[in-house]
């Protein structure tokens, strides 16, 4: 029978991480798009920068939509499947739908791929664009000479923000490498309990999330051996997650209290008809590397999947015996009805993140259809607060998570 393979640790609810993110770079490039109104050379450069994140948003849902499709395929067709090639001993017709499993998922593995390097590829145009902003912001300095004292006041209030953000993030990321060590710990823990129990090896080699097998793991007998020791560590993980979320916390209001002076700056900049610090594009462009990395982590998440379904044919349809065996049958029927609900909700946090990426490509950037110059001061900064207080709405909740509160 299958011995599991270890994936990579992967959170089925990673949208309450894609949905902030989506949201911050529409916001910000909206910020950006007003402050540049005075601007034509510059605006048009913004407004081609976020056109293509428009566009690439719309791709990704594209991808997103994929995912579903495969998990409601190996709901409805893999897993049906290979509880019927158990029950009629027949190895051969589930090899046959493995390998048409994996070739689903190779498909997804290329798609998740090719929309990564796309968003790395935006992210050094974002670069390009923030560069070219700040050589036309020099050379309208020097035309308009010394700036006044209250932006130079602003901008050291504003660097001061910034270095407290600097530890703050420190500090976040140091926790965070203590949390992944300790989740690591507890799956390769939890995996080679799974891995010794007859009734949970087909579970584990079926199901690469860890939560479930935790519960499965509690409540079966062979958890008394390892039970101790996944509760001590279950207790580090709450009290780093605890830290986590304090800091994440911390980060957010500095991070709030940043954008809030650098709004006044750009305004009180725009005043005197100097161009304002391009901030805004480097948090873009954080937030767009953010959707990367889990645009790379789901590939990972797919990769290892493949191999998952790899190992199911190679080591139990293959040169084995067991599926004539009465008990292995019922094992593995009653773990693929428990790995069909898990499955189940992963589409449908895809599912999920279909809708972030379709309102993020569909609504989130028809700002683009107004040119900012032809607005009034009235009209501007209507616009202009509107944006600042949706910006500002978004908070960190206890999980540690960063959500958009809805109205």
């Amino acid at each position: 029978m299958a011995n599991a393979v270890v994936p990579t640790s992967w959170n089925p609810g990673f949208i309450e991480e894609l949905l902030p993110s989506s949201q911050q770079v529409s916001l910000l490039y909206h910020i950006s798009y007003l402050c540049l109104a005075k601007f034509p050379k510059l605006e048009r450069l913004l407004r081609m920068r976020a056109v293509e994140t428009q566009l690439l948003f719309g791709s990704s849902e594209a991808v997103m939509l994929k995912c579903v499709g495969t998990s409601q395929n190996l709901v409805s067709s893999l897993f049906p499947m290979l509880i019927q090639a158990v029950e009629k001993n027949k190895p051969v017709l589930a090899i046959k739908y493995l390998e048409k499993a994996r070739t689903w998922i190779t498909e997804i593995i290329r798609d998740v791929e090719k929309m990564a390097d796309r968003y790395d590829a935006l992210n050094k145009d974002v670069a390009t664009t923030t560069s070219d902003v700040i050589t036309e912001k020099k050379e309208t300095d020097k035309q308009l000479g010394q700036l006044s004292k209250d932006i130079a006041t602003m901008m050291e209030t504003v660097k001061k923000l910034e270095a407290e953000l600097s530890k703050t993030t420190a500090q976040l990321t140091e926790t965070e490498k203590k949390i992944d060590a300790k989740n690591s710990e507890l799956q390769n823990l939890v995996r080679a309990a799974a891995a010794q129990s007859s009734s949970l090896a087909v579970l584990a080699a079926l199901v690469p999330f860890i939560g479930p097998l935790l519960k499965a793991l509690y409540e079966s007998r062979s958890a008394a051996a390892v039970a101790q020791n996944i509760k001590v560590l279950e207790s580090q993980l709450i009290q780093l997650n605890a830290e986590k979320t304090s800091l994440k916390q911390q980060q957010w209001n500095l991070q709030v209290q940043i954008i809030d002076w650098r709004m006044k700056l750009a305004k009180l900049q725009l005043d005197k008809d100097a161009i304002p610090e391009p901030t805004h594009l480097g948090e873009v462009q954080r937030y767009l590397s953010k959707i990367q990395t889990i645009l790379v982590q789901l590939k990972g998440f797919w990769e290892n999947v493949y191999s998952l379904l790899g190992n199911i044919k190679d080591k139990t349809f293959v040169g084995e015996d067991l599926i004539d065996q009465p008990d292995f049958k019922e094992l593995f029927v009653k773990s693929i009805q428990t790995a069909t609900q898990i499955w189940e909700a992963f589409g449908l946090s895809c599912g999920k993140a279909v809708n972030i990426f379709r309102v993020q490509s569909k609504d989130a950037y028809r700002f683009l259809e107004i040119d900012p110059s032809s607005l009034s001061p009235a009209v501007w900064q209507k616009e202009y607060d509107s944006v600042k207080g949706k910006l500002q709405e978004l908070k960190v909740f206890d999980d540690g998570i960063i959500l958009a509160i809805q109205s």
